[in-house]
C-alpha cells in the first residue's frame, strides 16, 4: 500500500480535514504544523477522531531537530520559518525521513468535492494517464485558463503569474499526450487563488471578489518545458523524491510574504524540466471557502515580493543545471541564483535573494540528514 502523508499549516480548527475524512481515512496520515495551542489542538483531535493524526508546534519541532543535530540544532532549525504558510516545509521533512510516497498539500480553508476523491485523482495525475500539453509563446502558462470563471469582466490571472506583457500573452499550442507528473496542483471551486490587487481592481476589500471558479475544464494539463505555471500549494500533491527541491521559501520576513509555494514552485518547474519530468495541474477541484480578510494588508504582503516576482523567474529560467537528482540540481540553483543576485536592481530585492540562498543552503544541509 502506498504511503501517504497529508500536511497543513494551521491555527483554526480543521472541519475542512474532518470533511474530507472519507476520502484519508486508513489510506493517509495526516501532519498537521501548528503553533502548539493546547486547547486548539484538543478540539482537534475530537474532530479529527479517526484519522492518523500528528501535531507538530514550535515544542516538537525543536525536539526534532535536537534529535538529528544534538545542541547544534538551533541553525538548522532556523530553515523553518515562524508563524507563516510556509511551515509545511517542517511536514515534507517529516515525510521525506519516513519514506513517503506521496505528499499532498491543503490549506485549511478547502472542502471536497463531490464526486471527486482527493486522493484517487490526485495520484491518477501523478501516474502515468492522458493530459494535454501546452506551450505558451510568453513563456507563462495561466492556470486559471483551465476554468469557468463567473464575475469576471476580463481576462484574469493567478496569484504568483508575473505581470509583464509578454507573460500574459496568452498564445498557447495544445497537444495530447500520456505521461507521468512529479506534481500535480489540483484546481478550485469557489474562490480562485488571486493576488491582492486583483481582488482589490475587483471591489472586494474582504480578500474575496465576485468572480467565482464554476468547474475545470480539463482533467490534467502538463506545461511544456522552459514554461512556468503559478504553483499554488492549496491542494498539490507529489512524490516525495521531489521534496529536497520543494522547499517552501522562508517567508513573513523584511515585508516580503506569501510567495513561498509560488517561487518553490519555479524553482521545482526548471530542475523537472531539466530531469525531464513534468507538473501538472488540473483535478481533483476542492472547494474554496476563502475566510474574510483585509485585502489591503495581503497587498503589503505581497507588494515587494510582486516586483521581485518579475525578475526572479527569468533568473531562474536562465541559470544551467546539470545534475543528475532533485537535491544535487536544488545545490546547483542556489548557487547559480546567489550568483546572480546582481540582476536585482533594489538593495531589498538584492539582500532578499541573499538570505533566501543562504536558508536554501541550510535546507540542503537537513535534507542530506534524514534522507
Amino acid at each position: 500500500m502506498q504511503k501517504v502523508y497529508v500536511v497543513t499549516a494551521s491555527v483554526n480548527e480543521l472541519d475542512n480535514l474532518k470533511s474530507f475524512s472519507a476520502s484519508l481515512n486508513g489510506r493517509a496520515e495526516v501532519i498537521v504544523i501548528d503553533e502548539g495551542d493546547e486547547r486548539l489542538r484538543e478540539r482537534n483531535r475530537t474532530a479529527l477522531d479517526g484519522l492518523r493524526t500528528r501535531f507538530f508546534g514550535p515544542r516538537e519541532r525543536e525536539e526534532w531537530f535536537k534529535g538529528r543535530f544534538g545542541d547544534q540544532y538551533d541553525v538548522p532549525l532556523s530553515v523553518i520559518p515562524q508563524r507563516c504558510h510556509a511551515e509545511t516545509s517542517f511536514g515534507f521533512l517529516v515525510a521525506l525521513e519516513e519514506l513517503a510516497d506521496f505528499v499532498v498539500e491543503l490549506d485549511d480553508d478547502v472542502f471536497p468535492v463531490e464526486g471527486y476523491g482527493l486522493l484517487e485523482h490526485h495520484i491518477r495525475n501523478l501516474n502515468e494517464s492522458r493530459a494535454v500539453f501546452v506551450s505558451s509563446d510568453g513563456r507563462w502558462y495561466n492556470t486559471l485558463e483551465n476554468l469557468e470563471l463567473s464575475g469576471a469582466g476580463c481576462k484574469i490571472f493567478p496569484r504568483g503569474h508575473p505581470y509583464s506583457k509578454e507573460t500574459r500573452d496568452c498564445r498557447y499550442s495544445w497537444r495530447d499526450l500520456s505521461c507521468e507528473s512529479v506534481l500535480n496542483m489540483g484546481l478550485w471551486l469557489g474562490n480562485p487563488d488571486l493576488d491582492a490587487l486583483t481582488i482589490i481592481a475587483q471591489g472586494g476589500l474582504d480578500g474575496r471578489c465576485d468572480i467565482k471558479s464554476l468547474r475545470i475544464l480539463r482533467p490534467k494539463v502538463v506545461v511544456a518545458p522552459e514554461n512556468f505555471f503559478s504553483v499554488c500549494s492549496m491542494n498539490a500533491a507529489f512524490r516525495s523524491k521531489v521534496i529536497p527541491a520543494f522547499y517552501q521559501l522562508y517567508m513573513n520576513f523584511m515585508g516580503i510574504d506569501r510567495f513561498d509555494d509560488i517561487w518553490s514552485g519555479i524553482f521545482l518547474k526548471r530542475i523537472a524540466d531539466h530531469l525531464g519530468e513534468t507538473l501538472s495541474l488540473g483535478l481533483p477541484p476542492v472547494y474554496h471557502s476563502k475566510r474574510p480578510r483585509s485585502s489591503f494588508k495581503d497587498l503589503r504582503s505581497e507588494l515587494e515580493g510582486m516586483a521581485l516576482n518579475e525578475t526572479l523567474w527569468k533568473v531562474v529560467g536562465s541559470l544551467e543545471i546539470e545534475g543528475d537528482d532533485y537535491l544535487e540540481c536544488y545545490s546547483e540553483l542556489t548557487e547559480g541564483l546567489a550568483k546572480r543576485v546582481d540582476a536585482f536592481k533594489e538593495k531589498t530585492h538584492r539582500d532578499f535573494i541573499s538570505l533566501t540562498a543562504e536558508k536554501m543552503r541550510l535546507w540542503t544541509r537537513v535534507v542530506e540528514k534524514v534522507s
